[in-house]
């Protein structure tokens, strides 16, 4: 396996970590409590990481990130990604997930289609709880077939995925954390 290194930056969301190999990025930490939390959790999931300053195509993707949760509409879609030890359906699916701009939504149910088996949705969702990069294959974009939001593994649940989505300018059909129904709807 080869050498893999992590670096902290600061976000509009908190302090995230990132993860490359010679190979790409082979993983994303979204901001755990605070930086300190963060870094071990990035300690936790890759063994033998080391902390060192991220070369240019890193440090390239770490722009792209930031500006990306500070609203601006970056493409993500370039960034190198290291899939050793990725499941092959699982790369397959996010390579999908890849292809969503921001600013916009696909679901689950879609992405099994494009995979050539619409029943394949619950696999996506499986596939997409387990994906090491957050924001650069962008499973928040990703929702349940009803517009609602889905799950999200990553720190903070549901709550930061619809944070996510917010900063992006996309909303999930029907009512959200943020919002309420109306009391005759709440009835049925």
């Amino acid at each position: 396996m080869p050498a893999l290194h992590f670096a902290l930056f600061e976000t509009a969301i908190g302090v995230c970590g990132i993860v490359w190999s010679p190979h790409g990025i082979a993983g994303v930490q979204l901001p755990e409590a605070d930086d300190r939390a963060t870094r071990a959790r990035v300690l936790r999931r890759y063994a033998g990481v080391q902390e060192a300053p991220p070369p240019a195509d890193v440090q390239r993707a770490i722009d792209g990130i930031v500006a990306l949760l500070h609203g601006e509409p970056r493409d993500l879609s370039d960034v190198a990604i290291d899939n050793e030890g990725v499941p092959t359906f699982n790369a397959r699916v996010y390579a999908i997930a890849r292809t969503i701009p921001p600013g916009r939504t696909m679901t689950y149910g879609e992405i099994a289609e494009r995979l050539g088996d619409k029943l394949l949705a619950r696999e996506v969702g499986t596939a997409l709880g387990q994906n090491p990069c957050p924001i650069i294959m962008p499973c928040h974009r990703v929702l349940a077939a009803s517009g609602k939001t889905g799950g999200f593994s990553a720190p903070g649940g549901v709550v930061t995925k619809l944070r996510l989505l917010t900063i992006e300018g996309a909303q999930p059909n029907g009512p959200t954390l943020f919002e309420k129904l109306p009391l005759e709807a709440r009835r049925r």
